[in-house]
């Protein structure tokens, strides 16, 4: 597309320059003004046919032959240009990237994801129905001319960018130092090394999680700054085995885990600093969390990162903890009514 509209920009910047040329020669050898030097050499680069402002010199008349055997190769070139830029589309899609640049400039606490391919569309899938803002970075726009994506693609929350997540300047453009997180999902594991390592760089506060598919590449991603590193292939094992030995309890984790519309239960994180001033340094039992929500809680994260399941009532949070809350939406609703400052502003997470 740049390369037409560079065609369209060097054909156009020709014309002007021959515009200029012109005027300047009839100045210069037919001592004309600048007004009828310019309609001269207008007249003549068009070849419309009108007579000439003065009787030209035979200078001027060789000039003005240079002139119209000039313009025909320049109007030609404009021509093709300017019809293959709006026939082939090019105008369209350039109309369509500059919406899609200025979308990607208002971004902010955004997600960016590298690849599309089956684990990055799910994590896009799954990000968006928790009405996070998601950017992918994928190197070829054929993933995205299928109609099967297309809900997706039109959805406010998603934007994508054709480009190597490996380069700097790529990363740069996705916003990388205003987003809140970032997915690797790149198939070979030296380009998602490569990722976390530049991501890691750019922005020390990014939540990064990392594809691998080698055994060993798990420990190299996490010492190149991944918080977080996934292999599908063990985890689909696993997962296949689980359902073997216990399948009622693999489902009934997956019901807590998956939010989907109508879900009668709901599985939340809550950032202890996000609670009321009120209830931070309180024990569980101090809070009446059950009695007071109907929701309960299952779980604690420590700032060590450490977890305490099933913690007991004597239990004190920490403005460095996170707690893990169970309920109905109802409930959660409840629970955020009473315990999370600024409730409206929908800080928690639920899965």
């Amino acid at each position: 597309m740049y390369r037409d509209l560079r065609k369209l920009y060097y054909g156009l910047s020709s014309l002007i320059a021959l515009l200029g040329i012109g005027t300047s020669g009839y100045m210069l050898l037919e001592k004309y003004t600048f007004l009828e030097a310019l309609f001269m050499t207008v007249i003549s680069v068009s070849t419309v046919g009108f007579e000439e402002v003065h009787p030209l010199s035979n200078y001027g008349m060789i000039f003005t032959i240079f002139l119209i055997f000039i313009s025909f190769g320049i109007f030609a070139y404009v021509i093709t240009s300017l019809t293959q830029f709006l026939l082939d589309g090019e105008f369209q899609n350039y109309l369509k990237n500059r919406k899609v640049n200025q979308k990607i400039q208002k971004l902010n606490n955004h997600t960016i994801i590298c690849g599309f391919g089956r684990n990055g569309k799910q994590a896009a899938i799954e990000l968006i129905s928790h009405d996070e803002t998601v950017l992918i970075i994928e190197k070829s726009q054929e993933t995205f001319d299928n109609s099967a994506l297309e809900h997706l693609i039109v959805h406010p929350l998603f934007t994508y960018i054709i480009g190597d997540a490996t380069h700097d300047e790529i990363l740069e453009k996705a916003k990388i130092f205003d987003a809140n997180a970032l997915i690797t999902t790149l198939p070979d594991d030296a380009n998602n090394l490569f990722v976390v390592l530049t991501a890691r760089v750019m922005n020390p506060k990014l939540t990064i999680v990392a594809r691998a598919s080698d055994d060993h590449s798990d420990i190299k991603l996490k010492r190149a700054g991944a918080d977080n590193v996934i292999m599908p292939d063990k985890v689909g094992g696993s997962r296949m085995a689980k359902l073997v030995v216990e399948p009622d309890l693999i489902e009934f984790i997956e019901n807590l885990m998956v939010r989907s519309t109508g879900s009668n239960v709901n599985l939340i994180e809550i950032d202890c600093k996000e609670l009321k001033a009120c209830f931070i340094n309180k024990s569980i039992r101090e809070l009446h969390v059950r009695s007071r929500s109907g929701a309960n809680l299952l779980g604690i994260k420590r700032e060590d990162n450490t977890y305490d399941l099933n913690p007991a009532p004597d239990t004190v949070l920490n403005s460095n903890y996170k707690v893990f809350a169970l309920g109905t939406p109802e409930q959660i609703v409840k629970l955020k009514q009473i315990f999370i400052e600024n409730n409206s502003d929908n800080k928690f997470k639920a899965n």
